[in-house]
C-alpha cells in the first residue's frame, strides 16, 4: 500500500515537473542577468542574486528557509549568503534528500568570444545561453522546478526535500561550504547529497572522488631594461616561460594512471597570466603567472610542492632571478564516497528506472563542493546530465536536462530504500 501511495505522488510530481519548461526559462531570466561574482574576480558577491533567488523560493512554495551570513568586509553589504530551504516530507526529519548547489559564477572572459549578452539569456530550442546557465544555474533551476511540483502536488514524498545555495564555490569556498561546515553542519550521515554541478550529456556517470588541488602563484623578479640592450637586465617573462617549460616534467613526475579518473593522470597546467610591461620595447623585471594542478590521491601535495620548488631554484640558479612562490589555494583529496553508500545506490536505481541506463561511480579533476563533505565523512555524488559547457563562452543549458533530472531527484524523494 505505501509503495502504491509512493508511487501516484511520485507520478503526479512527474507530470508537474514535465510541463515546467516555460517556468525553468522563467528562473534563469531572472537569476542569469545578476552577475554574481566574487570579489577576487572583480565582484560585489552573491547577495543581490541571493535576494532574487529567495523570492523565486517562497513563490516555489519553500516555506522553511534560512540565510547563514559568512562575515567578508570586501562585499558590498560585508558577508556572503548561503541559503537552505526545505519541504517536509511524510516523517519529517527522519530522511532526508540534499540537493546543493552553488550561487556564485565566473566572469564571462573575452566577450567577443560569445555569440550573445552572456548577462542576459538567449533561448534557442532546448538550448538556453548566458554565463552561469549550466554552472550551476542548472542545479539551481533544477531544486526550484522539483520543490515547485512537490508543492503544487499536494503530495508528501518519503524525504524531506532539503536544498542548500552555497556563496563562493569558484573561488575556494570559505565563505560557501567551508563556514557552513564549520558553524553549522547541517548534514547527518544518513542523509543523501547530491551535489548537480558536473556530469555526463546522458547522466552515466556518479562522480564519488576526486584529485587533490593546487593553485600556485609564481612571482619572477628579474631586472627591467630596454629591450634592445637585454645583457643590461635579467628578462623576467623569458625565466618565466621557462620554468613554465620546466614544469611539463611534473607529468613524468608524476605519472601513475587511475582509470577511476577522467583524466585518469595527475595534470598540472599554467594558466592564468598578469600583464608585465605596457610597452613591446621594455624587457619586464617582473613576471607573474599561475598553475592550475589536480593531482591524483596517491601522491601527498607537498611531495608536488617540493618538486615544483626544486625546478623553480635551478630556474633561480640558472638565470639570476628571485622566484616567489605562493600557494593561492591547496585542497588535499578527501576520502571517496564508496559505490556502496545508500546516495550512489539510491541514484543509480532512480536513472536506471528512469533511463533504463546504469550509472558507473567515477572520479574527476575538478574540484567541487562535495570535497568539504567528504572530509567530515559525509557521503555525497555530484551528479548531473550536462554537456559541460561550463567556463567556457556560450555557455549553455539545455532545459530538458533540468526536466529529466528533477525527475530522477523526485524519485529519489519518493523511493529511496
Amino acid at each position: 500500500m505505501e509503495f502504491k501511495m509512493n508511487k501516484e505522488g511520485f507520478e503526479r510530481v512527474v507530470k508537474l515537473i514535465e510541463g515546467s519548461r516555460d517556468y525553468a526559462i522563467h528562473v534563469l531570466g531572472r537569476i542569469i542577468p545578476v552577475p554574481a561574482l566574487s570579489p577576487e574576480n572583480g565582484g560585489k558577491g552573491e547577495w543581490e542574486k541571493a535576494e532574487v533567488l529567495i523570492e523565486l523560493l517562497k513563490g516555489a512554495g519553500f516555506e522553511d528557509i534560512v540565510v547563514h551570513e559568512s562575515p567578508d568586509k570586501r562585499t558590498q553589504r560585508g558577508t556572503r549568503p548561503n541559503i537552505i530551504a526545505m519541504i517536509g516530507g511524510k516523517k519529517r526529519g527522519e530522511k532526508r534528500l540534499w540537493i546543493m548547489s552553488h550561487i556564485d559564477v565566473v566572469p564571462p572572459g573575452d566577450r567577443e568570444k560569445w555569440h550573445s549578452d552572456p548577462w542576459n539569456i538567449k533561448v534557442d530550442g532546448d538550448r538556453v545561453y548566458g554565463r552561469g546557465t549550466e554552472d550551476n544555474g542548472q542545479g539551481i533551476v533544477t531544486s526550484l522546478v522539483l520543490g515547485r511540483a512537490i508543492k503544487s502536488s499536494g503530495q508528501k514524498p518519503e524525504s524531506d526535500l532539503c536544498l542548500l545555495f552555497v556563496a563562493d564555490e569558484e573561488t575556494g569556498s570559505e565563505h560557501g561550504i567551508q563556514y557552513i561546515m564549520k558553524n553549522h553542519r547541517p548534514f547527518r550521515k544518513e542523509d543523501i547529497v547530491v551535489i548537480p554541478d558536473a556530469g555526463e550529456s546522458d547522466g552515466r556517470t556518479i562522480e564519488i572522488a576526486e584529485k587533490s588541488i593546487l593553485w600556485t602563484k609564481i612571482t619572477i623578479q628579474g631586472e627591467q631594461t630596454h629591450a634592445s640592450t637585454p645583457q643590461r637586465g635579467k628578462n623576467a617573462h623569458y625565466a618565466g616561460a621557462k620554468l613554465i617549460v620546466m614544469m611539463r616534467k611534473l607529468y613524468e613526475d608524476f605519472g601513475v594512471v587511475n582509470n577511476l579518473f577522467d583524466p585518469p593522470v595527475s595534470t598540472f597546467e599554467p594558466t592564468k597570466k598578469e600583464a608585465n610591461v605596457p610597452n613591446i620595447n621594455t624587457i619586464p623585471g617582473e613576471d607573474i603567472f599561475y598553475f592550475d594542478s589536480r593531482i591524483l590521491p596517491c601522491y601527498k601535495l607537498d611531495e608536488v610542492k617540493g618538486v615544483m620548488e626544486k625546478y623553480i631554484r635551478e630556474i633561480e640558479k640558472e638565470l639570476g632571478v628571485k622566484v616567489n612562490v605562493e600557494y593561492v589555494q591547496e585542497v588535499a583529496a578527501p576520502p571517496a564516497t564508496s559505490p556502496d553508500s545508500q546516495v550512489v545506490k539510491v541514484l543509480q536505481k532512480a536513472v536506471s528506472e528512469l533511463r533504463k541506463i546504469e550509472a558507473k561511480p567515477i572520479g574527476i579533476g575538478g574540484g567541487t563542493v562535495a570535497a568539504y563533505l567528504r572530509k567530515e565523512d559525509i557521503p555525497c555524488a555530484v551528479w548531473a546530465t550536462m554537456d559541460e559547457t561550463m567556463h567556457g563562452p556560450d555557455e549553455y543549458v539545455k532545459i530538458s536536462n533540468v526536466i529529466e533530472d528533477a525527475k530522477v531527484f523526485a524519485y529519489m524523494c519518493f523511493f529511496n530504500e
